[in-house]
């Protein structure tokens, strides 16, 4: 489990294809605290750490990790956002992320604000997606690349995030521009809520 506060940002530097599994071999800040079987996030997807040595260290993506995320399009020298697992004797800064990606979206605008910016992003959305709690609410919570954030002007396939300039140089929003796929995971109480009116 995760709080969407990033860590740091890791940098790709080799991936290995092994039939519809990628491995990605990473460096990071904090590289030499990992261990084998840690759970770590990497733009929000929850990965285990399968290899940790000579301050680099390597995680695996299978088939249905690469269908629903952005992971897939990584290229060596991509900047990665990170998180290690929550500590549960800790404060809960961001919201309940479980590392599991819904979905992807697109960048389809950027706008300044005051030194602030608003990205808005777009999603597939159908009945079904909606039915199983796939949808933002105004003021709700959603990760973005493994991001804790705050939703603006929700539509039926649409939301607004505000980053602000310290979460703008410290994660890969930076490199976030129009046409850009991320990474969505929907809030989880919204997800059991949806999943409690359908069966009950």
């Amino acid at each position: 489990m995760f709080s969407g506060i990033v860590e740091a940002m890791a940098t790709v530097i080799a991936i290995e294809k092994d039939r519809e599994n990628i491995t990605f071999t990473l460096e990071c800040p904090f590289t030499d605290e990992l261990h084998i079987d840690e759970s770590v996030s990497h733009n929000g997807v929850c990965l285990t750490v399968i290899d940790c040595h000579d301050g680099k260290y390597s995680v695996t993506a299978m088939k249905e990790t690469l269908d629903r995320s952005n992971l897939g399009l990584l290229k060596v020298g991509d900047k990665v956002n990170l998180e290690r697992a929550m500590k549960m004797d800790g404060r809960l800064d961001g919201h309940i992320v479980q590392g599991h990606v819904d979905t992807t979206a697109r960048c389809i605008d950027t706008k300044d604000a005051d030194g602030s910016t608003y990205f808005t992003f777009e999603y597939d959305s159908n009945t079904d997606d909606v039915k199983k709690g796939y949808f933002t609410v105004d003021k709700g919570s959603v990760a973005v690349n493994g991001v804790s954030l705050t939703v603006c002007e929700p539509t039926r396939n649409t939301f607004k995030v505000a980053i602000i300039p310290y979460t703008m140089e410290n994660t890969n929003f930076c490199d976030i521009q129009v046409g850009t796929i991320v990474n969505i995971e929907f809030d989880i109480l919204g997800k059991y809520i949806a999943r409690f009116n359908e069966i009950r």
